[in-house]
Formats: C-alpha cells, sequence, structure tokens
C-alpha cells in the first residue's frame, strides 16, 4: 500500500517539476539569446579587471591621494608667494572727549581703510623656524574730512621666526613623509595582487557553476536513459519497483538541479560582468587553466623580498616613529618654551600716493622674544610624556609582536603554495580515475551487473572528482597571487613587481 502511494506521489509530482523546468527553460533562453558571449583566460580577466573594475579606480584614487599628500609635503618646504588684501573696510565710532570750555562732549569718526600686502615665506628645515619677507601697503581716510587721507608703505620687510623649544617638525616630517609615500606606492602595488586574487574568485566561481550545470545536466541525461530501461526491465521482472520509484525520484532530483544549477550560473555570471563594469549584454565563456607553472618557491627567499618590499614592513617602522615624536612633542611642551621673533625693514607714510614710495625711508626693527615657563600644573606635563613613553612602548611590544606573526604567516603561505601544485595533480588524476569508474559501472549497469545503488555512488564520486579539481585550481591561484602580494615579486619571470607609477599620474 505505502509503495502503491509513493508511485502515485511521484506520477503526480512528475508534471510539476517538468513545467517548472520548462519554464525556467524559455526564462534562460529568452535572456542568453541578446547576449554576447567572449572567451576570456583567467589572465585576461585579471588585466581586464585593472583597467575598468570599480576596485582598480578605487585603489587608483586611493594611491593618488597618497600621492597629493606627499606632494603637499614637498611644497610646504618651498617658497610660498601669498597676497593678503583688504579690499574695503569701513570703521564708525563715536569717542568721549572734554575740554575746558565745552567739558564733556563726543566726538564721531568715520574712517575708510584699505590695506595688501604681498610676502614669500620659506621654512628652514634645519632649525624649523620660517623666514619670510613681506611688502605692504594701506589706505586710509577720514569720511568727516575728504582731504584727510594718509597712505602707508612697507616696501620690503624681512623677518625670521624661530622657536627654541626643541621640537622640528620638518625633521621628523623629512623621516616620516617619504616612508608614508614608499608605503603607499607599495599598498598599490599589493592592491593589484588582491584585485588578482578577487577576480580569481569570481572567474572559478562562474567556472564552478558552469561545472555543476554540465553536472547536472549529464545526471538529469543520465537519469533519464536509466529509467527508461529501468521501466523496460520492470517490465520484464528483473528490477523491483523499490528500484524503479529510486530511478524515478532521481530523474525528478535531476531536473530540480539542472534548474537550480541553471541560476547559480545566471547568478556567477552576473557577478562577474558586475565585478568587470561589463554591459548586461555582454557575457565571460571562462577558459579554466588547466597549466600552471612548475614553481616551488623558497622560504627564506620569501621571507627576505618580503622583509624588502612588503608595506607593512614600513607600517612597522612608521608606527615607531610616530611613537617617537609624540615623545619629542610632548617634551617640546612640557618644559621651558621660547620663540625668537626678529624683523627688519623699511617704511614711510604719506598723504599723496606718489610719494609713498620715494626716499627717504624710515628704519623698521622688531626683536621679539616670547617665553612661557610652567610653575604649577599638577604634573599635567609630565603626565603626558609619561603617556607618551607609555604608548611608544606598547607600540614597541605591538610591532615585534606583528612582526613575528607576519613572518609565520608568511611562512605558513610559502608551505601551503608548494604543496599546491602536488594537489592539483592529484585532484586531476582522481578526476580522471573517477570517469573511468563511473563509465565502467555505468556499462556494467546496463548489462545488468550492478544495481542502481552502486551506480548513484559512482556517479557521486565522479561528481565530487571534477568540483575538486575545480577547486584545487582555483586555491593554487589564489595561493600564487597571494605570495605575489607578500613579497611583491613575479616568480615566474624572476622580477619585482616595483615599478615607476608615471603612466597612473598622467592619466
Amino acid at each position: 500500500m505505502i509503495k502503491q502511494i509513493t508511485s502515485v506521489y511521484i506520477l503526480l509530482l512528475l508534471p510539476l517539476f517538468t513545467l517548472k523546468a520548462q519554464v525556467a527553460d524559455t526564462y534562460f533562453q529568452d535572456e542568453s539569446e541578446d547576449e554576447i558571449e567572449v572567451e576570456m583566460s583567467l589572465t585576461e580577466v585579471i588585466e581586464l579587471a585593472h583597467k575598468q573594475s570599480l576596485y582598480s579606480f578605487r585603489s587608483e584614487n586611493m594611491y593618488l591621494a597618497r600621492y597629493w599628500e606627499y606632494r603637499s609635503y614637498k611644497a610646504d618646504r618651498l617658497p610660498i608667494l601669498s597676497l593678503d588684501a583688504t579690499p574695503v573696510n569701513y570703521d564708525r565710532s563715536v569717542v568721549s572727549r572734554f575740554n575746558a570750555d565745552q567739558g564733556e562732549y563726543f566726538d564721531q569718526r568715520s574712517y575708510f581703510t584699505s590695506d595688501a600686502s604681498l610676502s614669500v615665506r620659506q621654512s628652514v628645515p634645519f632649525t624649523g623656524g620660517v623666514f619670510n619677507v613681506t611688502s605692504s601697503l594701506s589706505r586710509s581716510q577720514n569720511l568727516d574730512d575728504s582731504e584727510d587721507i594718509q597712505y602707508a608703505s612697507v616696501p620690503v620687510s624681512v623677518g625670521f621666526n624661530q622657536p627654541l623649544n626643541g621640537y622640528n617638525r620638518f625633521r621628523w616630517e623629512a623621516r616620516i613623509e617619504p616612508l608614508k609615500f614608499e608605503k603607499a606606492k607599495r599598498e598599490y602595488l599589493q592592491s593589484l595582487e588582491s584585485l588578482a586574487i578577487r577576480a580569481t574568485d569570481y572567474f572559478f566561481g562562474q567556472v564552478t557553476a558552469e561545472i555543476n550545470l554540465k553536472i547536472a545536466e549529464t545526471n538529469y541525461s543520465n537519469a533519464d536513459t536509466l529509467y527508461n530501461i529501468g521501466k523496460g526491465r520492470f517490465e520484464i521482472g528483473t528490477v523491483t519497483q523499490d528500484e524503479l520509484l529510486d530511478l524515478e525520484l532521481e530523474l525528478l532530483n535531476a531536473s530540480m538541479e539542472v534548474t537550480k544549477a541553471k541560476v547559480n550560473l545566471r547568478q556567477a555570471r552576473a557577478a562577474l560582468g558586475s565585478f568587470l563594469a561589463l554591459e548586461d549584454n555582454m557575457a565571460i565563456d571562462c577558459i579554466v587553466p588547466d597549466e600552471i607553472p612548475d614553481l616551488k618557491i623558497n622560504p627564506e627567499q620569501a621571507m627576505a623580498l618580503a622583509i624588502e618590499n612588503n608595506p607593512e614592513i614600513l607600517d612597522f617602522q612608521q608606527r615607531i616613529m610616530e611613537a617617537q615624536q609624540s615623545i619629542a612633542r610632548a617634551r617640546s611642551e612640557s618644559g621651558l618654551s621660547a620663540n625668537i621673533r626678529a624683523n627688519f625693514g623699511i617704511n614711510k607714510n604719506a598723504d599723496e600716493l606718489g610719494i609713498v614710495y620715494g626716499s627717504p625711508f624710515a628704519d623698521q626693527q622688531q626683536v621679539r622674544v616670547s617665553l612661557n615657563i610652567p610653575i604649577l600644573d599638577w604634573g599635567l606635563r609630565k603626565g603626558q610624556i609619561q603617556m607618551a613613553r607609555s604608548n611608544r612602548d606598547v607600540t614597541e611590544a605591538t610591532v615585534k609582536q606583528d612582526r613575528i606573526d607576519f613572518e609565520q604567516e608568511l611562512f605558513i603561505s610559502v608551505m601551503e603554495f608548494n604543496m599546491q601544485e602536488k594537489q592539483v595533480e592529484i585532484s586531476a588524476k582522481a578526476d580522471t580515475i573517477a570517469q573511468r569508474g563511473y563509465d565502467v559501472t555505468k556499462q556494467r549497469f546496463l548489462i545488468d551487473k550492478v544495481d542502481v545503488i552502486k551506480l548513484n555512488s559512482a556517479r557521486n564520486s565522479l561528481d565530487a572528482a571534477r568540483r575538486n579539481y575545480i577547486s584545487s585550481l582555483r586555491q593554487y591561484w589564489r595561493s600564487y597571487f597571494q605570495m605575489r602580494q607578500y613579497t611583491l615579486f613575479d616568480f615566474v619571470q624572476e622580477e619585482p613587481l616595483m615599478k615607476e607609477l608615471d603612466e597612473l599620474l598622467q592619466q
């Protein structure tokens, strides 16, 4: 009775699954009519990702931002010419006055002034001071008396400002900023390898989806053939009803797997197309890279290259320098703070603009020394120094541990990569053996030498072997680009990835 109910249930579900498969086939056929398929290898996909993917665009602009930050640091050390002007300044005020005849009275005054100055500023990195040359002109007019106009000129004024607290930001910037820019260049090159890893994931994600669809279609074809054979044998009594129902259920499951595999393939193609910024009507036909480089990496060589090229090593140095800089800054702000400013020039006041620049001029001299001496701060500044020292100690300990972790992670990655070639070879052989085993089992089933259970087991082994082979290829190329990312070195061409980025800046 249970067998009869199961048979009726399957017969009822069969039209539904058939209808779903037909609808799915019609949907994918309609969507694929206008698609343009382009065959591309993994290398070509990576090159296209470098050219037009959003990730590449973002990496380039992050590098450009760091480049202009470095240019700003360089420009700060060059002479800077600037113009400061106040074209309009109206001032109206009431002043209280007193005389013997009138007593206290109020006098209203209205002035219109304007001024402009042209200055050249030059930083002095050796001392940390600032040298400047200024020329200025101002005009002042009493609006209550139209003839009361005064001009004041400073044809040239030379000044120098020098802090005496012992902290020279220019020296610290000269040590840190070039290091930051060099790190930015290497981070950009590293981002290209990260982009290759992402492209590899999307590429093999589609390849896996294509393999799964082929497996699903093959399984459906085999299930349909076996079901038809089973029906014939059921009629002559060599196949039981249970076995026939199993074959029919396998056919239904295979039909659903085909539909699901088509959906997954559509999603994988859309993900790859979106990553590569392709048009909606374009699709990539992935060419699986069956051949891999015959490559073994020496761990000692990889470690030396990573220490020489990896931006994390520069980041370790930068973090320690910045911690030391914080201590130097805290020390300069904790004790006697002094600043000296000297200014020498000539000036002249006149009623007419034509003679305000005429000789003779009056001398203008100024020397100012300012001091700030902490008397009682309740240990505030001492605490700031101790906090800076504690931060430095923590940074040094953290960097030391990060360096150890980095070296261990790199060593493990090298060992894993060196095993990937063997894994690919084994999985390729396993795929070949599984295919032969399935073919033999299928032929024996056709001559009624094995049952359905053994046939299904052989098919499952074949499917797993194919998927494992694609997975091993994917893991090999991911590991390969990870090694390039660690070391910024091309082990196939045996040359460093470090290169000039002038072409990028000219785009």
